[in-house]
């Protein structure tokens, strides 16, 4: 693929990233390498428990160790005691309780890492231990379990109704499980947090969300939004785990309480008890149809495990029970969605929450119907599908083209990868040489998905961007400001191509991302360029707009800008959305919506239960490519997690706790796991969005995982109805 330059730099070109050679270079600097002289590190004590009560704290040991600061508790929070992303239930450090293990318990600031590590060691915990809930089931249905929450144990129940018709010529039924992943980035948690003059802090910290960040931690340290003030650190991947608060307020705490810089850095374990994941399911489905295969109902009861506290629980919820039939027509609907609290490990949001456990199990249940009907798994989806003024579940009108069947009849065309290799790196096992072909079988498998980009139900959902145009070096230069979080998805870049194509301007700067200018929102939801791309692209048509009328006369740029530079500031909005009716599940919930297709082929040795991924195809509709090297990167990233879901990547819990918190055992995907990949990129616009661009980056997790499963299926005949498919699954299946 070329690579554009110059003024070509603009939308629908492969412009390079600025940050790219750093990171490949290993010089890029992440939160982890943040340094100041003096400053002072942090370190946190945490629940070895997922449910005891507290009955005393004795500090004392930790204090009297050389080279320690502070040791603070709870009765060292010197405002709110609790925060959170929706609702604020959980505490900054444990109070009188733990509810999940790993939570934190106390904190101490040190002059060496390994003093702090010791220090936390050193603290003394008296618990009384009591009984874990850790069955989101019975949290949910069963009256006489203890309750996690004061307010209960369901976050949220959000039911589905539609028509009244639930029989059918043919019906299938399937229970389905999903088990707890990990967003897995490879930079830990860690930040510095800087005591201010003013009595304040400056915060540099790798996250997703720098404003709502900021309207946590400042009323827990018991200030003023504008005396905590963040910056955006170098941040080493997200997939939705650093939405919610991990050292923020705990840094910033040691850092007034010390009047030192403070810096934490969690080590791998911490880090998996330090962040929330996605959340397990539980998935009972029943699809009727005629017997030609066209789909009369869908019953369905979802149960979401959000662990110990609400973070964005009730959002994916929502999701899940609004996406419950995935992309198909179907007049009659009856979902009960339900979210629940248990001692296990916090979950919230991960790359397509919701949407994904939902995909798997609708999923899996068209491949069910198709068998039953006599069709092929392309076939029944075809005929199922959804178009540009289909209703979804929710009544919402799909107002936007939405070329289902087509898609799915080109990813059908698609020529097949050749017969398997003799080399032994091209067989399951790989070079481990498990099998040299016997036993050997190949199998095909397709998958669908339909992922709601941006914020839903109602949220007010905006970005600002400031667009400054000036003479530097007496050439004209734009500089971009905005508090959107760059997580590692290219968007630095866009927000330059935008500036350059809508300005003809070639040089371009991005200014760091900090709460000094108005909210961006979250690097989540797909929805990044669209709305800060959307705020960048209005706030550059303002300045746009005043230079045409400055240089109206003849003026030149340079001329006109010799005067002083031209600022504005604009704040972008997507059109409105309403919640879902707490009854029926009706309403305009979703700003847009996308669409992705997979093909997944396998081999599997049917002896030892090993899968190797052979291929992937997809086809996806991204409204318009913004940057098609980057949008091949999110698809074939996107698609790397759901390959992992679907074969290798699970949190193992056991009674509450965490049995597997390190890379060693938690295994992820990596590049010799990682098939070829197929791609063909569908451009048909939405008028609502600016350029007619369509969020990219999560459909294609949705749909990879239930195409992988349905593959393995295939070539074993085995039902697998759990992700991700263990090799004990296929092995002792007979």
């Amino acid at each position: 693929m070329s690579i554009a330059t110059g003024q070509s730099q603009g939308v629908g070109q492969s412009a390079l990233r600025p940050d790219g050679t750093l990171k490949v270079t290993g010089e890029f600097a992440y939160s982890s390498d943040l340094w100041l002289d003096g400053m002072l590190w942090g370190a946190t004590l945490r629940s070895p428990h997922p449910s005891a009560w507290i009955k005393s704290i004795d500090i004392a040991p930790a204090l009297a160790m050389p080279g320690v600061y502070a040791v603070l508790t709870h009765e060292d929070v010197p405002g709110t005691k609790f925060y959170g992303l929706e609702h604020k239930d959980q505490p900054v450090l444990a109070i009188d309780q733990v509810r999940y293990q790993g939570e934190p318990v106390a904190l101490v600031a040190a002059d060496h890492p390994e003093t702090a590590r010791r220090a936390a060691d050193a603290i003394q915990v008296w618990y009384e231990l009591r009984e874990a809930v850790t069955d989101p089931r019975r949290a949910a249905f069963d009256p006489a379990c203890p309750q996690v929450n004061p307010h209960g144990n369901v976050v949220r129940h959000q039911p589905v109704r539609v028509g009244e018709e639930f029989t059918a010529d043919v019906v299938v039924t399937g229970e389905y499980e999903v088990g707890m992943q990990d967003q897995a980035f490879l930079g830990p948690e860690s930040g510095l947090a800087v005591p201010a003059e003013d009595g304040g802090v400056d915060l540099y910290i790798a996250t997703q969300w720098l404003h709502v960040d900021q309207d946590q931690v400042a009323p827990c340290l018991g200030l003023p939004k504008d005396k905590v003030r963040l910056t955006l650190a170098g941040v080493g991947g997200a997939f939705g785990a650093r939405e919610d608060l991990s050292m923020q307020i705990h840094a910033s705490m040691l850092a007034l309480r010390t009047g030192k810089p403070i810096k934490i850095v969690y080590g791998r374990e911490e880090s998996f008890f330090g962040h929330v994941h996605r959340h397990p399911a539980w998935l009972r489905y029943e699809h009727g149809a005629t017997k030609d295969g066209d789909l009369v109902y869908v019953k369905a009861e979802i149960v979401l495990d959000g662990g110990a506290y609400t973070s964005s629980s009730p959002a994916v919820v929502g999701n899940a029970a609004s996406l419950g039939v995935g992309p198909y027509e179907v007049d009659n609907v009856w979902i009960d969605a339900y979210g629940t609290y248990t001692n296990n490990p916090p979950c919230g949001a991960m790359r397509g929450f919701g949407a994904v456990q939902a995909c798997f199990a609708y999923e899996s249940q068209m491949d069910r119907l198709a068998e039953a009907c006599g069709l092929s798994p392309v076939e029944i989806r075809v005929r199922n599908a959804v178009s540009q003024g289909s209703k979804l579940a929710t009544g919402q009108v799909v107002d936007t083209p939405a070329p289902l069947a087509g898609m799915l009849r080109e990813l059908a065309a698609m020529p097949l990868p050749g017969p398997g290799s003799a080399d032994l790196r091209a067989l399951p096992g790989g070079v481990a040489q498990t099998t040299h072909g016997e036993g050997v079988r190949r199998g095909v498998g397709y998958g669908v998905g339909i992922k709601n980009i941006c914020f839903s139900e109602g949220f007010d959902d905006y970005s600002t961007a400031r667009v400054r145009v000036e003479l530097l070096g007496g050439e004209p230069h734009v500089l971009v400001h905005t508090a959107a979080a760059e997580v590692g998805q290219g968007l630095i870049m866009v927000k330059s191509q935008i500036a350059r194509t809508e300005l003809g301007i070639e040089r371009v700067t991005i200014v760091p991302a900090d709460t000094s200018v108005g909210s961006a929102g979250s690097s989540s939801a797909s929805r990044q360029s669209y709305m800060t791309g959307g705020a960048v692209k209005v706030a550059c048509e303002a300045v746009r707009e005043r230079l045409d009328k400055l240089t109206a006369g003849g003026a030149t740029l340079t001329e006109v800008l010799a005067d002083g530079p031209i600022e504005e500031t604009r704040e972008f909005r997507h059109r409105r959305t309403f919640p879902m009716d707490p009854v029926t599940g009706q309403g305009d919930s979703h700003t847009q919506l996308a669409l992705c297709v997979h093909r997944a082929v396998v081999d599997v040795d049917v002896e030892l239960g090993l899968v190797k991924v052979v291929e992937l195809a997809a086809v996806q509709d991204v409204g318009r490519i913004i940057n098609p090297l980057a949008l091949e990167g999110q698809i074939h990233g996107g698609s790397a997690q759901g390959l992992g879901l679907a074969l290798m990547e699970e949190i193992q819990v056991r009674d509450g706790k965490v049995l597997n918190p390190s890379f060693t055992d938690y295994l992820i995907p990596t590049i010799l796991d990682m098939p070829p990949m197929r791609l063909s990129i569908l451009e048909n616009p939405d008028p609502h969005a600016p350029y007619g661009l369509r969020g990219a980056g999560e459909p294609p997790t949705l749909s990879s995982t239930p195409a992988i499963a349905a593959a393995v299926r295939d070539a074993t005949g085995l039902a697998l109805t759990r992700v991700p498919i263990r090799p004990d699954d296929i092995a002792l299946a007979g």
